[in-house]
């Protein structure tokens, strides 16, 4: 079974604000060849530089991950390549005029909508998929994250702050288009109101509010609600699906994590590509199909956008 890369079908654009910079920026997203890979490129700068969506381009995990070529850096973009991992969209020019992919609602789901409006189409290249055929691990004191042989793509993650809102919060999901969109995609960023204020003073969260993320004050949250009562555990499982989105290629494994963030989660990104002797690329698919209990609605089109789920 051969599943074909994929790109958008159509140029599309959006505007909003980084979360970080504040500042405003306007996104096209455009249609990419095959084997073009996911591409940044800053308008706004002279000659246009663009900077491939890749591990070896990261430069900051503190708070969101960015990625710098010569000096040119484009920040936050994992929220966005959670989206293009879920949709299954591997070769696409993604153009910024200021150095922050806008946080819009604090989730993927603005991204997967646009996507859609865009529409997505095959190319006539198959898809390369990396099989984990042995553990990968990182660690960092009790903090862990590793992926396992398995025959899909799921991950589980255990996500425990110190607070009664955020303590013991699990969950494991097998990934599939549907599953990102109804239960990651709408998931948002969410951050404790002091940690909020330290961030400002320190020149981040600028473009933050209460209508791009979840805001957790000592005893309760500040907004309205939550959109489901695992949010905070799906937003953080939403980040890791991005960060490893930098390896390249889609993932045939089981990630397992424990109160990791996006430093881990790149930190084994890297560790995947560095130990090649414990994957191994693949193509066809119909081997693990036979290997697996059900055929994963992740490598088929199965799955439609709903405008009721934003």
């Amino acid at each position: 079974m051969m599943i074909y890369q994929k790109t958008i079908k159509n140029p599309i654009s959006c505007s909003g604000i980084g979360l970080h910079s504040g500042q405003k920026v306007r996104l096209s997203l455009k249609p990419a060849a095959v084997d073009t890979g996911i591409v940044f490129k800053r308008v706004d700068l002279p000659e246009q530089p663009v900077i491939h969506a890749k591990v070896s381009n990261i430069i900051n995990v503190n708070y969101a991950t960015s990625l710098c070529r010569d000096n040119i850096q484009v920040q936050t973009v994992e929220h966005l390549l959670a989206a293009l991992s879920g949709l299954g969209i591997d070769n696409l020019i993604i153009e910024l005029d200021a150095v922050e992919v806008p946080i819009m609602d604090g989730s993927a789901a603005p991204f997967v909508y646009l996507l859609h409006e865009a529409g997505i189409r095959e190319l006539n290249l198959p898809k390369t998929y990396i099989r984990v055929n042995e553990d990968i691990e990182v660690k960092s004191q009790d903090k862990s994250v590793k992926i396992s042989p398995a025959d899909e793509f799921c991950i589980s993650y255990n996500l425990d702050f110190n607070h009664h809102l955020l303590r013991g919060q699990k969950a494991t999901l097998n990934f599939s288009e549907e599953i990102f969109t109804q239960k990651i995609s709408r998931a948002r960023t969410f951050g404790f109101i002091d940690e909020i204020m330290e961030l400002r003073k320190n020149g981040l969260a600028k473009g933050g509010s209460l209508d791009n993320a979840i805001v957790i004050g000592r005893y309760h949250i500040l907004n309205d609600g939550l959109r489901f009562s695992d949010e905070f555990v799906h937003h953080k499982i939403m980040d890791l699906i991005g960060d490893l989105y930098l390896v390249g290629y889609p993932i045939i494994g089981h990630v397992s994590a424990y109160k990791a963030g996006h430093h881990l989660h790149n930190e084994l990104a890297g560790k995947i590509l560095a130990q090649s002797d414990k994957w191994e690329f693949i193509t066809d698919l119909e081997p693990v199909k036979k290997k697996a209990a059900f055929y994963p609605s992740s490598w088929a089109n199965t799955s439609r956008w709903r405008r009721a789920s934003l």
